[in-house]
């Protein structure tokens, strides 16, 4: 199995926005999005989550994720 790395903390930076923020318009949680800025690598991500979080962020998930290992 991969692994991957969302790359929350740069577009939430570039955006200007808080985690907290982030949370709020996408709806997910904050710890959820919290364990996402800081995990350096995981293994499974809610798909869901990374649709709300691209739409958001108007990036592409492509965009968003960070292949680590396949």
């Amino acid at each position: 199995m991969g692994r991957i790395r969302l790359k929350v903390r740069e577009f939430t930076h570039f955006n200007g926005w808080t985690l907290r923020e982030v949370s709020n318009r996408t709806g997910i949680p904050y710890a959820t999005i919290k364990k996402y800025a800081q995990a350096n690598s995981l293994a499974t991500v809610d798909y869901t989550a990374l649709q709300k979080l691209a739409q958001t962020f108007d990036v592409l998930i492509e965009e968003l994720v960070e292949v680590l290992e396949e």
